[in-house]
């Protein structure tokens, strides 16, 4: 009678150690799966994001590691996010250009995430659009793989057109709009040009190896 009663009760002791060995081995293999995936996936978002500053900036105009040399910066009236990255371009020591990222318009649908791209004299380099929620067709046109209209910033300053002048040819400016779609547009030109504004106010901070506006970042 024992032995009758014993054996089910061993035989769920057996069940569950093999169940509870089979767990920790799931849960090992899925630990270093995460391991291995994480730092493949982050460093798949390093080079997405390098190929896109040098899409604005080519890598042969400077020569440090452009990701790591950065600064953190919380200016939301000028920039429009809440905290914006600096990284800073430079060459034998000089400084080249500061990208931004990310500058926030207001566009039509939402928020409109822009990097840009300015030189050290004051000019861009580049504006490019990072994410947006605007209207296929119509105000996803700032998008450069979809029309070249964000393409005509480079080498813009504001000097070229004169300060009065950033605004959409609708509102008396220099810019050009979409058919159909001003909305865009018009807010793009107003957060570069306030991009080009904090540039000029800021440019001699923005290249310091600590800023007092935000965090430097070297890792």
């Amino acid at each position: 009678m024992t032995d009758a009663v014993d054996k089910p009760w061993a035989s769920a002791a057996i069940a569950a150690t093999v169940l509870g060995v089979f767990a920790v081995i799931g849960a090992t293999l899925v630990g270093l799966s995460y391991e291995v995936t994480a730092e493949r996936i982050a460093q798949n978002e390093r080079d997405a994001l390098l190929a896109r500053l040098n899409a604005i900036l080519p890598h042969e105009k400077y020569d440090n590691a452009l990701l790591q040399d950065y600064i953190d910066l919380s200016a939301p009236q000028a920039l429009g996010a809440e905290t914006t990255r600096v990284y800073r371009a430079r060459k034998a020591g000089q400084p080249v250009a500061v990208m931004l990222s990310p500058v926030v318009a207001r566009g039509y649908s939402g928020d409109i995430r822009l990097i840009v791209g300015i030189r050290e004299d004051g000019r861009l380099a580049g504006v490019r659009v990072l994410s947006h929620r605007e209207t296929p067709g119509l105000g996803d046109k700032i998008e450069a793989g979809k029309h070249p209209w964000i393409l005509g910033f480079s080498d813009r300053s504001l000097e070229d057109p004169a300060e009065a002048q950033w605004k959409v040819r609708r509102d008396g400016g220099a810019f050009d709009q979409f058919t159909g779609a001003t909305i865009s547009p018009r807010a793009v030109v107003a957060a570069v040009k306030q991009a080009l504004l904090f540039y000029r106010n800021e440019a001699g901070s923005l290249f310091s190896e600590n800023s007092d506006d935000g965090k430097s970042g070297n890792d």
